[in-house]
């Protein structure tokens, strides 16, 4: 039988992040791929212009409607726009037991707020404790932690802070600091560094959606968590290098790696 996954995300109409970029990686996995629409936005590798929550009721009968008859082996959490759709996702993905990779998509690559500040505390209470992962990058680690999170000594921290809100793991993304493309896996005590070497480029727009659709991806298909970073690390890295150098701006990563 085919493995599925499902996004719960916004949708980027210019193709590299959000529910497009993960349903490209589902398929790249050989993933049958779903998505529930969050927030639409008006964007492209230049910037966002525009950002246009789905109404909570919306958003909660989609997730009733999919759920009640395709079950996901694994299911992923990107950008959610506002509190009352924080509410309604809890209250739906918290009757399932599939594995749950939460992306704490919080500010775009081009600096445009996705989540209100006010909503950082039901994210925190509502759905981190639902989490098999969470996947912040430097940004959004310190958001959490509420540390100045500047190198692998302060991930670590943020890291063992956010895990008491009740996710199993957390991976830190370290994709901004200087050397190594370093992401800090932290799970039960342990610590545990990915590493690829760092590729310059300005494409790298849908890295963190396409990173944690491959990760659900491989939990659909059965891998264990560390197994299925590990294949997703060799997965986005190839996605960075071969980037297609598509738009004006930050272009998105190749899904075809």
């Amino acid at each position: 039988m085919i493995p599925v996954a499902l996004s719960i995300a916004g949708s980027d109409p210019s193709g590299g992040a959000g529910l497009q970029a993960d349903l490209k990686t589902f398929h790249r996995y050989k993933v049958y791929g779903m998505a529930v629409v969050t927030l639409l936005t008006a964007q492209n590798t230049q910037g966002v212009r525009a950002v246009y929550p789905v109404s909570s009721l919306q958003v909660a009968r989609q997730l009733e409607v999919v759920l009640s008859d395709i079950l996901p082996g694994a299911a992923k959490i990107g950008a959610l726009g506002n509190e009352k759709i924080i509410q309604v996702v809890a209250a739906c993905v918290r009757k399932f037991s599939f594995p749950l990779v939460i992306d704490p998509v919080m500010i775009s690559k081009h600096g445009a707020r996705l989540l209100p500040r006010y909503a950082v505390h039901a994210f925190i209470k509502r759905l981190l404790p639902l989490a098999t992962l969470v996947t912040p990058n430097l940004c959004e680690a310190e958001a959490l932690s509420g540390l100045r999170v500047r190198d692998v000594e302060s991930m670590e921290k943020a890291a063992r802070i956010i895990s008491r809100f009740g996710p199993r793991a957390v991976l830190v993304k370290g994709g901004h600091l200087e050397g190594a493309a370093l992401d800090l896996f932290y799970q039960d005590g342990r610590i545990h560094c990915f590493k690829a070497p760092r590729i310059r480029t300005q494409h790298t727009h849908g890295t963190g959606c396409t990173y944690s659709a491959a990760i659900t991806a491989g939990l659909a298909q059965g891998k264990d968590l560390f197994g299925a970073i590990a294949s997703a690390k060799r997965f986005i890295a190839r996605a960075i290098r071969t980037a297609p150098g598509l738009g004006h701006g930050v272009g998105p990563v190749n899904h075809f790696a």
